[in-house]
């Protein structure tokens, strides 16, 4: 009803009514009908040039956020538009409540992830194979290239047929250090991304940089363990059935999963091409709130050279401690270093 409106709209159709050639109504009367004084009326028409200058702006700005949010193809919330204009030449400083309020006024509407019910992980088979829990869910406190993590998860492509994608990550810069996209859940394609990572960033690797994982049969396997003692990497691996234990990758591939989209027909090439695609995107493009509103790539040269590429007063770089493998309790408490934006 009109009367549950709110006060903007009755001023409009006060004002469209008393401008009737064959007006006889009464402005004082009118108002008293729609429950809003006289004065605030008129203070509304007085302010009809700041409206329109208002109005003027929210659209302009509104089309910068629509850019940002295009940007490479990948819906965006507001922290990840707001890190994107940051990133701009020249830059665009928007107030992240400034950015939601013109998306919903004009109904831009970024996808929300939905909880995945299926995330216990795969028991192992060979559970004597299983390594410690290292890690202890300390990802980012000891430095970039100190602690791996590596999953592999699976790529829904039409018709009842899969991919399977193993990556590898640095859990402090979050960067996607290695992947490898496969047709089938063969041992080799697990092997080959650790070759694959070993060739790219072997030499940025610390002496004592482990690789963290669950306990799924490739990474029990003979051939996994002998790969990882030939690289010098030490093995650490999540509790049976805990993802919190592997958060930062569980939740790469959620986001990947939401930003990825495959025609149902897809052949493996075709994912193959997709992910290395969004893995360029994740790497190089896609800012998170928790690394410094950085890329994970301009994160890490920020940390090794002390450069902040943003400009203006740059935070204070994190302080890392050196790696030691206790067996202190693990707690369920959730981390905010693995949110993703």
């Amino acid at each position: 009803m009109i009367l549950d409106a709110v006060p903007a709209v009755k001023f409009e159709i006060i004002r469209e009514m008393t401008r009737r050639d064959n007006n006889l109504l009464n402005i004082t009367w009118l108002c008293e009908i729609a429950g809003v004084t006289r004065g605030g009326y008129y203070y509304w028409l007085n302010a009809e040039e700041t409206r329109e200058r208002r109005e003027f702006q929210d659209r302009a700005d509104f089309e910068l956020i629509v850019i940002a949010f295009k940007f490479r193809g990948y819906a965006k919330g507001a922290r990840s538009i707001h890190m994107r204009l940051l990133h701009q030449t020249p830059p665009v400083v928007m107030n992240i409540k400034k950015i939601r309020r013109l998306m919903e006024k004009f109904n831009l509407i970024c996808p929300l992830r939905q909880a995945n019910a299926y995330r216990q992980m795969t028991r192992a088979s060979l559970a004597s194979k299983a390594a410690p829990n290292l890690l202890n869910r300390e990802f980012r406190i000891h430095g970039p290239r100190t602690v791996l993590l590596t999953d592999i998860t699976y790529i829904p492509r039409g018709e009842g047929r899969f991919s399977y994608l193993c990556v590898i990550m640095d859990a402090c810069t979050k960067q996607v250090l290695a992947h490898m996209t496969s047709a089938s859940l063969e041992m080799d394609f697990v092997l080959l991304t650790v070759e694959l990572l070993m060739k790219k960033h072997g030499n940025e690797l610390k002496t004592e940089a482990l690789i963290h994982s669950d306990q799924g049969t490739q990474y029990t396997s003979h051939k996994f363990i002998e790969i990882l003692r030939n690289s010098e990497l030490r093995q650490s691996m999540s509790r049976r059935g805990n993802c919190w234990d592997n958060a930062p990758q569980e939740s790469l591939f959620g986001h990947m999963k939401d930003e990825i989209h495959l025609k149902p027909s897809a052949q493996n090439c075709d994912v193959a091409r997709e992910v290395d695609k969004w893995v360029d995107y994740y790497n190089n493009d896609r800012y998170q709130w928790n690394l410094a509103k950085l890329s994970p790539n301009e994160y890490y040269q920020w940390i090794t050279t002390g450069i902040y590429p943003l400009g203006g007063s740059a935070p204070e770089p994190p302080e890392f401690t050196a790696f030691v493998s206790g067996e202190g309790e693990i707690t369920d408490e959730r981390s905010e270093a693995y949110d993703v934006e």
